[in-house]
């Protein structure tokens, strides 16, 4: 362990983290690529000239923070004079190229697509495209291009607390616009332009159609283009949730975890090219080849570029044959990898696959220890049980942070699957050779589907197994970062046993306790009145400690599916959600707040600057309303008609009223 603390790239990966968190939180950074270069380039010189090792690697830190920062800026399309938005005036024609197809939705057709040209002039920049389904159109393909006029919209933030931030999410993938268009209101172009992304989606879709003459079933042949061709657009969204109830959802991503068995399986195949002259090398280069021909295959995404690359360095390490090869490749890899593509810092799959891998790395050959297996079968059943114990230790404050939930027999689902996952790829990998060549025997195709359709629902009983499952779990982002320093040192002292790292272990748990306390002390005492935002009904809360009191007129079925209360009660920490009436009115941190219903009742009696909630479209004569009783601002909730809220928007800037839609601006909060 102290060869891997000496390791200098590991110092460097540090400081271009902090780099890139510095710039991404801060913008701080505004220099052009030639001042850029120039800074970083005397930085560089000074390190090769200083003599005095101190200095020298001081300076080469310091070079290495100014890496992550400038690559973050440089990485920006925003900060080139060629992005898009610089260039949009009125009435301009776009020229769109599709670069990715994602999962539709239920009214739209989803995808990625770069705007290459404004009228006549070359720009570079990504939208979200959205295109009205229709019954009589066909799906657009990579490397499509499309003509249309310019509509293009923010992405909305989350309307609720604590709900899923879309608009950040796609922000951090260079995406700040989108477009939604209908079937006739653009061109597809007739022009054709062949990327790397094209030609491996034309692959692809030449994989698909000839598997689809072979019958499978409609959730068999969505993983399979899952575990092997890296789309999972296709599968539904209900063997999604069974996955991830069962702590499986990683088999059904192309990642670490089958680039590995690939590498593994590659590495068996051509291990007698190691007995001839320069072997060792030649099986490195095909090894190599292989895993970047996958990638191009499962179509380059993130999270299979991250893998291939990750093992690529692991392979030529290997090669190499030295000691502590696995840590100082994997280290390497992080570092090259952030270094071309700084955002992937803030992507999920990233950090779960490289603290995975960490764990694996840190605690399996230390856990794997406690017990001597005897026999060749145990030795397997433990290993792969160490190694999934490890793992989840590396992700287990992340994944709850993230997701809110530990799946209990995430054990049992890894020690069955992951055994037969090397002979589902390497079976998978035969079927679609066969049905390229279309040699392809039904019954073998049969079998095949028979297995993956075994795995579905195996996944299936797994995670209807409901007392395992750990649901509405919360942390916080301190907490998290104080349970890795709980599980760091409680590692480190039975690593190291001593009474120091016994000490530290000890500190680092009081730590984590009061950080607990002072949360639990801030959601006792905390109060506010949240205005939601739903569509088409009205919810309001008021937020008393652990308690919510909510009026709302949802049914008991929908309201139990309710997403927004339920990610706020687990995210604040409510014990109880009480339903109510405010009766119109709502006394809160001495302001007054009236609720005007579809009856239009607001003749209250000593009302003083009162904050006025709009519901269910009342007719009313809102300038009245303003000059009788004086609103200090007027809110406007889901449940009302837009042209009603439209109306009431321009008749409050007229006169000078502060006014809130929740559809636009998300839910109105008072604390």
């Amino acid at each position: 362990m102290k060869r891997l603390y000496n390791y200098i790239p590991l110092h460097f990966v540090v400081l271009l983290i902090i780099g890139i968190c510095f710039q991404f939180f801060t913008q701080f950074w505004t220099f052009n690529f030639l001042k850029t270069s120039l800074f970083l380039g005397v930085l560089a010189i000074l390190v090769f000239l200083i003599k005095n090792k101190v200095i020298r690697t001081s300076i080469a830190l310091v070079l290495f923070f100014f890496v992550g920062v400038s690559s973050v800026y440089l990485h920006d399309d925003r900060n080139y004079n060629s992005f898009y938005e610089h260039h949009l005036e009125d009435n301009e024609t776009l020229v769109l190229q599709i670069h990715k197809i994602l999962k539709p939705g239920n009214y739209y057709r989803k995808y990625e697509a770069n705007i290459i040209k404004v009228d006549s002039l070359s720009t570079i920049g990504t939208v979200l495209l959205n295109i009205q389904k229709d019954s009589c159109s066909s799906s657009l393909l990579v490397d499509d291009q499309l003509l249309l006029k310019p509509s293009l919209k923010e992405l909305i933030p989350p309307l609720n607390p604590h709900q899923f931030n879309y608009k950040s999410y796609l922000a951090k993938q260079g995406i700040h616009h989108q477009l939604f268009v209908a079937e006739n209101q653009f061109l597809r172009l007739n022009f054709k332009s062949f990327t790397l992304f094209g030609l491996s989606a034309k692959f692809r879709n030449k994989i698909q159609v000839s598997l689809k003459k072979y019958h499978f079933k409609d959730n068999e042949l969505a993983v399979i283009n899952a575990l092997l061709l890296g789309q999972r657009q296709d599968i539904s969204k209900e063997l999604i949730v069974d996955y991830q109830r069962a702590g499986a959802i990683h088999i059904l991503a192309v990642s670490g975890l089958h680039v590995g068995v690939i590498l593994w399986i590659l590495s068996f195949i051509f291990k007698p090219l190691e007995r001839i002259k320069y072997g060792l090398f030649l099986k490195t280069v095909i090894i190599v080849l292989l895993l970047w021909m996958f990638a191009f295959i499962a179509g380059l995404s993130a999270s299979v570029v991250r893998a291939v690359t990750m093992f690529t360095f692991l392979a030529v390490g290997l090669s190499l044959k030295r000691k502590n090869v696995v840590e100082f490749s994997f280290i390497s890899s992080m570092l090259f990898l952030l270094l071309i593509k700084p955002m992937f810092l803030f992507d999920v799959g990233f950090q779960l696959s490289y603290l995975a891998v960490f764990g694996i790395l840190w605690v399996q050959p230390k856990l794997y220890k406690v017990y001597n297996p005897r026999f060749f079968i145990d030795e397997k059943i433990w290993q792969l049980f160490t190694v999934s114990i490890a793992a989840q230790i590396g992700i287990l404050p992340l994944s709850i942070y993230y997701f809110q939930q530990f799946p209990g027999l995430f054990l049992a689902s890894n020690l069955v699957i992951i055994p037969f996952l090397s002979a589902i790829l390497i079976g998978g990998i035969l079927v679609i050779i066969a049905s390229l060549l279309q040699i392809l025997p039904q019954f073998l195709a049969d079998i095949y589907g028979g297995i993956i359709s075994g795995m579905n629902d195996f996944v299936s009983w797994v995670s209807h197994q409901e007392e395992f499952l750990f649901k509405e779990i919360s942390i916080s982002f301190i907490a998290m970062l104080c349970w890795y320093v709980v599980l760091f040192l409680g590692v480190y002292f039975l690593i190291e046993k001593s009474s120091k790292k016994l000490i530290y272990f000890f500190i680092s748990i009081l730590l984590l306790q009061g950080v607990f306390l002072i949360e639990s002390n801030q959601n006792n005492v905390k109060e506010e009145l949240i205005v939601f935002h739903k569509s088409r009904f009205s919810m309001i809360g008021k937020r008393v400690g652990a308690q919510l009191f909510l009026q709302h007129d949802i049914d008991s079925v929908r309201f139990k599916k309710e997403n927004s209360i339920k990610s706020y009660s687990v995210s604040e920490g409510i014990e109880k959600v009480e339903e109510t009436n405010f009766n119109n009115f709502v006394k809160f941190s001495n302001k007054d707040i009236l609720l005007i219903d579809s009856l239009g009742v607001y003749n209250i009696s000593g009302l003083q600057s009162p904050i006025i909630v709009m519901q269910y479209s009342p007719k009313i004569n809102l300038t009245r309303l303003i000059k009788t009783i004086k609103p200090s601002q007027i809110i406007a909730d889901g449940s009302n008609y837009k042209s009603y809220v439209t109306r009431w928007e321009k008749l409050c800037l007229k006169n000078q009223i502060p006014f809130h839609y929740t559809g636009q601006n998300g839910a109105f909060i008072i604390d």
